[in-house]
């Protein structure tokens, strides 16, 4: 290892930076920056590829240092996920006009998103089977053994659970604790303790309407907090997009992503496939899809290059709000139900996907009727309790492929293309919460249609 070049580098890493953070002050938009970055990633990493060579000590070194800019931005979007998740569903429960509909728009917001869940599911069914994809065509490297031998172990501490002991298994026994996120299904744990305190909330402001008022303060002035430690996270998505691209394209190993084209292309078919059906379920509730597009196509590209819909909440609640007539209670609603109920890419192409790549190599027959039913179920059931930052398609694969008992270590054989699929994914797992909650505020006739269709207010400002 050269310790001069590493210097060199970093060094370079930091003007790189200080150029974002220049564009930054000179108020060029949110959504440039994060292209620039995305583009300059790119290029950085497959120029320091080129000089050292993938397993050169020098570039794992830099790399590791550059880890402190690309893991650190994670991290720090972690750290928020569910202090934002827990205060959006508390604040959604304190708007006025969701006090006599709540149950109604919960029940709609979820069987949308499990719906479209189940429909994402056949999907890639079909694109696996169009595609002829099969597990047995992919070379199993030494990473991809690690892979397999790290997903049986995650999957030994849910396989032996019963259904109903996985249904147990979402409610939060220990709130504070999965405030924490330890466990896979955290998310939606937060969710429903939210939820319980928003009815008691109901219950209150019938009975003892001063305190309920006092909470509501409470709440409101919650929120604004986070949401402004939400915004100084997300002004750092730039850099942390820099490192994290800079780190994919100097350490992919390009000869298995070359081979493993087609299971790449046959995603982001059924992908844009399912995101064709978001727009074609909104033209049959009236609304214009290419209004919808331009609205979103922000919100969608920092879905795409951060690999976050937990990080995106926000962007994604005042999209709907700002630009789409959603109202704010049934915005945060559908946002946060969204990062753990019914992922359209994350828990429905993807692990059906890999069903049926799998299914052969234990003698199933991937075309058989049964199936293909019993996948789709499986599927949308399991879609339940999916985390909304990373590993979350990794939970979904492994509920789904012990439930269908096909084996969950060759999941790890597509760990070179991982990172690429995983954008396609997140940005339809956030379209499809925005789609449920345009639908649902459409469908109880609260959507301002208006404003829906009103010019795009202006470029996405953090």
């Amino acid at each position: 290892m050269n310790v001069l070049w590493v210097l060199v580098n970093i060094a370079v890493l930091l003007a790189i930076i200080f150029g974002l953070y220049t564009m930054q002050r000179k108020h060029v938009s949110f959504s440039k920056r994060v292209f620039t970055a995305l583009g300059l990633g790119i290029v950085f990493g497959l120029v320091l590829q080129w000089i050292y060579g993938q397993e050169s000590e020098t570039l794992k070194t830099s790399i590791d240092w550059f880890n402190i800019v690309g893991d650190g931005y994670v991290t720090f979007l972690q750290m928020i996920v569910m202090p934002l998740v827990f205060i959006s569903i508390l604040s959604a429960f304190t708007k006025v006009q969701l006090t006599n509909n709540i149950g109604k728009i919960s029940t709609l917001i979820i069987a949308i998103l499990v719906g479209t869940t189940a429909v994402a599911a056949s999907i890639g069914i079909a694109s696996a089977l169009g595609f002829k994809l099969e597990a047995v065509q992919i070379h199993q490297g030494d990473a991809e053994m690690k892979r397999a031998a790290a997903l049986e172990e995650k999957l030994g501490k849910v396989e032996d659970m019963t259904l109903p002991e996985k249904i147990v298994e979402l409610l939060p026994a220990n709130p504070f604790l999965d405030l924490t996120g330890d466990r896979p299904t955290s998310t939606i744990a937060v969710v429903i303790f939210s939820a319980f305190l928003g009815f008691a909330y109901l219950g209150v402001k019938q009975k003892q309407p001063e305190q309920a008022e006092f909470f509501v303060k409470i709440v409101e002035a919650v929120y604004a907090v986070i949401m402004r430690v939400v915004t100084l996270i997300l002004r750092l998505t730039p850099y942390g997009i820099l490192a994290m691209m800079t780190k994919v394209t100097a350490t992919s190993d390009y000869d298995a992503i070359w081979k493993l084209g087609k299971f790449v292309m046959a995603s982001y078919a059924a992908l844009i496939v399912m995101f064709i059906i978001h727009l074609l379920l909104l033209t049959f509730a009236g609304l214009n899809p290419v209004t919808y597009v331009k609205k979103v196509i922000p919100v969608l590209t920092f879905a795409f290059t951060s690999r976050t819909s937990a990080g995106t909440l926000p962007l994604n609640v005042k999209t709907q709000t700002k630009e789409l007539g959603v109202p704010e209670g049934i915005a945060n609603f559908a946002g946060s139900f969204g990062l753990s109920i019914g992922q359209n890419g994350c828990a429905g192409i993807y692990p059906a996907m890999l069903a049926i790549m799998i299914a052969p190599t234990v003698g199933v027959n991937p075309l058989s009727p049964s199936f293909i039913f019993t996948l789709i179920a499986v599927v949308a059931i399991s879609s339940f309790g999916v985390a909304g930052v990373g590993g979350g398609a990794t939970f979904a694969a492994l509920l789904v492929l012990s439930a269908m008992n096909l084996p969950v270590g060759l999941a790890g054989l597509l760990i070179s293309v991982e990172p690429l699929i995983d954008m396609g994914r997140t940005a339809l797992n956030v379209s499809g919460s925005m789609t449920a909650g345009v639908l649902t505020s459409k469908l109880t006739k609260e959507l301002n249609t208006d404003l829906y269709a009103a010019p795009k207010q202006g470029q996405l400002e953090v």
